[in-house]
């Protein structure tokens, strides 16, 4: 039975430790890095397809202009 609790303290000791350091950790990237990260992926990857489509002077992904084009002539 006292291996149990020596096991136990252990372990609940290890779990205190493990919150401690996660908690004081200053060097993780946080939600808002990424979100940003994200923001600004798609912002650059709408530049690149805008500057496509005034380089070419036509559409590009066909199928994409076709299915929002149909998305909102719903008549239901």
């Amino acid at each position: 039975m006292k291996k149990f609790f020596r096991k136990l303290k252990e372990k609940a000791g290890a779990f205190v430790l493990n919150v401690r350091t996660a908690v004081e950790n200053k060097e993780a990237e946080g939600y808002v890095d990424s979100g940003v990260k994200i923001l600004i992926a798609v912002v650059i990857g709408a530049l690149l397809l805008a500057g496509l489509y005034a380089l070419f002077n036509t559409t590009i992904m066909p199928t994409v202009s076709q299915k929002i084009t149909s998305l909102f002539n719903y008549n239901g």
